[in-house]
């Protein structure tokens, strides 16, 4: 009452000639129910919200009274009479709103009535919008905070403001809610009420224990002055799309982790001289009928019964170029040459043979490891794996193999797949992990020179690793520290492989450094290897061009760690923006990372040839994979924007990946089935553009493929034109017979009615 009573007065009194609007702000939570398609949890939530904000925006924005069911509830709850009702009834120019932590805490106070308590404040607004006939909003108070002891450096604060306005933003854009303020609460720390001093949510920094009490800007302050002067988000990269295309030998790939030989079982119906008799009638079983051998004719690629459904998924994909990886603890069980096995070096060669009769070239990954399955032989694994130097031998010997067994139809070589990812598996402490990926440098420098001097003149291919190259984005911007985190994540992610190679042949300086210090602090006791004067000769120079593994932007905050380990090394934290649009493996979809990677590798290690090696999300839905047609749309824009205004001297784009795998994130085109997504035709049309161009396409179709479109489709169809060939060859020649035998007998028929009219003449 003591509400309207002063609405009436400034009605009556102040607003003819001040013109002003007058509220009520009400605060309250916001809570989900467990089970959507609960009834009972949704009237839960309901009854929750209405004993908060409806228990006075009932009374002023609804009917004039308190809701039904908290009436019904409380029974001790005053009664309004008629003229009360009517004197409260509207008694607000528009819907004052206050949504943070004091609406949350204590949580013992609320009646969450064993629901979900959610910060989505675009839900509330919507409830409001429903509840109380679509008011003009405000939001009068809104922020979150911070401990005590932090001073400026609110990034935790600036990510919540973030959401929040998002939030607001979505409301209006997308809901056609009223919105028509924003009031960010606090402007100075000040007392929280029943939390005193021990939170800090004011967007100034105030020294208690000082006599003058300094006001500070945090982060949060200039973030907010940025929203404000933006008038809301703009994109990091405000560069328009283009219209345009890449180079007509641009690589289109399609990437696959990989390919198990074991699981393409030979078909024996050409193979095995033995003849069989089944027994329909009895036990239904094939009996080998015993001293009885039948001709049989060589093994062919087309036995293996797995190839097949390979060649129709690619056939479907349209790309130029297939990126696979070979199994070496099933090329070489033991490790070395002693055992080779050649069937299941013959089945890899039948993949890139029949691959190539679609003219799709392989790009062949020699070793993929992952941090469930090290992909090493038996023997290796059991004397350290890449702990131990010889491994680095044996991958040489290893290498050399599928170099001279493969190399005359590969041109592109991958000899490791994102080595420095194996801290996952080498973890034990950093010395650990810096051994192992210092002699993963080794096996694959050996690895390359042993194709450049061996196999190059005659096979003519390139040779390189793929790295993991994630871009690093400062998580504060406003804060020096997060900027020096964000490179040292590039230097010791990055770097740490690419720096030796295409660099200075050895581990970057700030790397180096950043340990010593750590060192001299007794905060780490990690030794980083050291290379010889043999190593860096070795090492320097040894890849034909940049691979990379592009999937996410990390927003990374500075955030010292003890101890000897990797990760605690770098002193980094990363932090998720729960504004972003995300994948259920929370891969956040930031496509002007990539553009970024690409400068910044291009700046760092000179203008070299750069395939994208693998890029993709996972996609939950089967039938309808929006997301992944999203995602590819925005990255292989930026790649564009990358190739066409950076001058980037990009190769080649291999989408990840072809196939799911079950039970794992959905990353593939096609289902554990092979069932295709609606992807593989988005895919498809950017492959037949060649990218994104305005009205016409400046690359036909190469000419080898115009020439030998026919000869490609009687490759792939030979069984059924044979069968054809025969059915028509037998069909021709039942109608000769036919004919022949026809005209045979009208020529006895006319040869016995000459007789009888001579008879009876």
């Amino acid at each position: 009452q003591a509400h309207a009573k002063v609405w009436h007065t400034y009605k009556e009194h102040f607003e003819p000639y001040q013109k002003g609007m007058i509220s009520i702000v009400l605060g309250s939570h916001w809570i989900e129910p467990n089970k959507l398609e609960d009834e009972s949890d949704i009237s839960k939530c309901q009854k929750s919200m209405e004993r908060v904000l409806g228990w006075f925006a009932q009374p002023i924005h609804g009917d004039g009274d308190y809701p039904e069911e908290l009436k019904n509830e409380f029974l001790f709850l005053p009664h309004f009479t008629e003229d009360e009702k009517n004197y409260i009834k509207g008694t607000a120019d528009f819907f004052a709103f206050s949504f943070g932590p004091s609406n949350f805490k204590p949580p013992n106070t609320l009646p969450k009535m064993g629901q979900n308590l959610s910060l989505n404040l675009r839900e509330v607004l919507n409830w409001i919008k429903l509840e109380y006939n679509s008011p003009r909003i405000l939001i009068a108070e809104n922020g979150w905070f911070t401990d005590s002891h932090v001073k400026t450096d609110d990034t935790t604060a600036i990510y919540m403001m973030k959401n929040f306005i998002n939030k607001v933003l979505q409301a209006i854009k997308y809901d056609n809610i009223d919105v028509f303020g924003y009031t960010a609460w606090s402007f100075l720390d000040g007392f929280e009420w029943q939390h005193a001093y021990n939170i800090r949510r004011g967007l100034f920094y105030v020294d208690f224990k000082s006599k003058k009490k300094e006001r500070i800007p945090k982060s949060s302050a200039l973030y907010y002055r940025q929203i404000i002067r933006e008038n809301g988000f703009f994109p990091k990269d405000s560069t328009p799309n283009l219209q345009a295309q890449f180079s007509c030998d641009f690589s289109w790939g399609i990437t696959e982790s990989v390919l198990k030989a074991e699981s393409a079982a030979s078909s024996p119906q050409f193979c095995d001289s033995s003849l069989y008799l089944w027994n329909v009638t009895g036990d239904g079983l094939l009996h080998k009928v015993e001293g009885v051998k039948l001709k049989t004719r060589p093994a062919q690629c087309t036995d293996f019964v797995s190839i097949k459904k390979q060649l129709d998924l690619l056939e479907k994909m349209k790309v130029t170029h297939y990126r696979f990886a070979l199994d070496w603890s099933l090329i070489l069980p033991n490790g070395d040459l002693s055992v080779v096995n050649r069937q299941v070096l013959r089945y890899y060669r039948c993949v890139i043979s029949e691959v190539l009769k679609l003219n799709i070239q392989s790009m062949v990954t020699l070793y993929y490891p992952t941090h469930t399955y090290l992909g090493l032989p038996g023997p290796l694994l059991q004397t350290g794996g890449w702990l131990n130097q010889s491994t680095a031998y044996a991958f040489q010997d290893y290498a050399a193999l599928c170099f001279r067994e493969l190399g005359d139809l590969v041109k592109l070589w991958i000899t490791i797949n994102e080595p420095n990812q194996l801290s996952n598996v080498y973890n034990r402490s950093s010395n650990d992990t810096y051994r192992a990926a210092h002699n993963l440098l080794i096996a694959h420098a050996m690895a390359w020179r042993t194709y450049d001097e061996q196999y190059r003149s005659s096979q003519y291919g390139k040779v390189s690793l793929s790295l993991h190259s994630d871009w690093a984005e400062p998580a504060n911007p406003f804060f020096e520290s997060h900027s020096k985190a964000a490179n040292r994540f590039l230097q010791f992610e990055i770097g740490w492989f690419a720096n030796p190679i295409f660099k200075t042949g050895d581990y970057p300086a700030t790397m180096r450094e950043y340990i010593t210090f750590k060192n001299r602090k007794g905060l780490s006791y990690t030794l980083l290897p050291s290379f010889t004067s043999e190593e860096k000769q070795l090492v320097k120079g040894a890849a034909d061009f940049y691979a990379l593994n592009h999937f996410t932007t990390r927003f990374v905050i500075h955030e010292p760690q003890n101890g000897s380990q990797y990760e605690f090394d770098r002193d980094i934290q990363f932090l998720q923006d729960i504004t972003c649009l995300s994948s259920p493996s929370r891969l956040a979809v930031v496509p002007w990372g990539m553009r970024k990677v690409l400068r910044w590798i291009k700046k760092t290690y000179g203008d070299i040839d750069i395939y994208i090696t693998a890029n993709g999300i996972d996609d939950p839905s089967l039938d309808n994979d929006e997301l992944r047609n999203y995602y590819l749309g925005k990255y292989i824009q930026e790649v564009l924007k990358a190739y066409y205004i950076d001058k980037v001297k990009i190769k080649g784009y291999y989408a990840f990946k072809l196939t799911e795998e079950k039970s794992k994130p959905r990353f593939g085109f096609f289902t554990s089935d092979s069932k295709g997504k609606p992807s593989v035709r988005f895919y498809n049309s950017l492959i037949s553009n060649n990218g994104f161009p305005a009205d016409y396409s400046v690359c036909g179709p190469p000419s080898h493929q115009k020439q030998c479109s026919f000869c490609l489709l009687v490759s792939q169809k030979k069984p059924l034109i044979f069968f054809a060939c025969c059915l028509f060859s037998t069909l021709s020649l039942l109608l000769a017979i036919i004919f022949f035998h026809k005209r045979k007998r009208k020529k006895r028929f006319k040869a016995k009615s000459i007789k009888c009219i001579c008879v009876s003449f």
